[in-house]
């Protein structure tokens, strides 16, 4: 979710110098995608590149670095049995070293990229380090990540944006707790709206707003396009005012309303009666969840709302990116090894 940018920042803020592990390329099966980043201290890490053998031998190549020190290095791995896993892909990571001096850098670009700018990075073999510069463009074509090799020398590429997806989530019932917690750490930017302002915890993760709103049909109205949309508040009233507010629009990407077959149907037939399309019904997910979880217990409710979430926000992801025109860069698997 590229939250490592603020950690990183301040790792070196703290005098910590670190290591940057990107995955450049991953090819078949494996752990993690192209871009996945993990940062190694001198005794912890942040974030993954996928766990198991793969990082360990990462994160003790990482330490060398801290110690020797040295220019950026390629490792490839092929995720077999020699490497104690059998994921059966081949994964190239880049360990990059990054000193503390460089804090403030790296404090302003964690703070471009949160406001919506893209952190671009380029790196040649032979090169002391990266190039990195901000854009106000967002990117629009091709991929997050770009990786050559010719056999002898390569060419890395990488954009740096803000990933967390816009959730607005009404109710701040125990249900609703456990909704915010479960999708901040899953990439969600979680706009957590309920009329009683004292009804908020004080330890809210990252990613995690409180909007304390009389209007929340008003938070409806401003949520940008592409929001995922979550209802279940303590009033079925409130419940049926956002539903409509919800269906008013035509560009989000979920709709969810907590609530048992018998309250969609309750639901629908007022929705119709007031002039809503009833081909717009198929927008609204009541019940929410995948199915076969019965439970109803908050934090089982939770699990299954975060699944169904990013069922849909993989899906969308997957037509976005396959819409996309993809760059052909010629690539030589014989000699890549460093």
């Amino acid at each position: 979710m590229n939250d490592w940018l603020h950690t990183l920042a301040s790792w070196l803020e703290a005098g910590q110098p670190a290591v940057l592990v990107t995955a450049v390329r991953a090819d078949g099966s494996t752990p993690r995608e192209a871009g996945a980043t993990m940062l190694v201290g001198r005794a912890s890490t942040s974030d993954t590149i996928g766990g198991g053998h793969l990082e360990w031998l990462a994160t003790a190549a990482a330490r060398e670095m801290l110690v020797a020190g040295g220019v950026p290095r390629l490792m490839r791995f092929a995720l077999g049995a020699s490497l104690g896993q059998c994921c059966g892909g081949v994964v190239w990571l880049m360990l990059e070293r990054v000193e503390p001096p460089e804090a403030a850098h790296w404090r302003t670009r964690a703070a471009a990229v949160a406001a919506g700018q893209t952190l671009q990075r380029r790196l040649v073999s032979g090169d002391e380090g990266s190039y990195w510069s901000l854009s106000a463009e967002r990117p629009g074509k091709g991929h997050a990540t770009s990786f050559w090799s010719d056999g002898g020398h390569w060419q890395f590429e990488q954009q740096v944006t803000a990933s967390r997806f816009p959730l607005l989530l009404f109710g701040a019932g125990h249900v609703g707790e456990a909704i915010a917690r479960a999708m901040a750490p899953l990439g969600a930017q979680v706009s957590w709206v309920d009329g009683r302002e004292d009804v908020f915890p004080a330890d809210l993760p990252a990613g995690v707003f409180p909007v304390a709103s009389d209007i929340p049909a008003a938070e409806v109205r401003a949520a940008p396009p592409g929001s995922y949309f979550l209802v279940l508040t303590h009033s079925h009233s409130l419940d049926f005012e956002l539903c409509e507010a919800i269906l008013a629009r035509q560009d989000f990407a979920y709709f969810g309303l907590i609530g048992s077959a018998t309250k969609r149907a309750s639901f629908e037939h007022r929705l119709i009666a007031r002039g809503l399309d009833p081909l717009r019904l198929a927008d609204l997910t009541c019940p929410i969840g995948i199915a076969g979880i019965r439970s109803k217990h908050p934090a089982a409710i939770a699990a299954s709302v975060a699944a169904q979430l990013l069922q849909v926000k993989e899906a969308r992801d997957a037509v976005a990116q396959a819409a996309r025109p993809v760059a052909i860069t010629p690539f030589l698997l014989s000699g890549a090894r460093p």
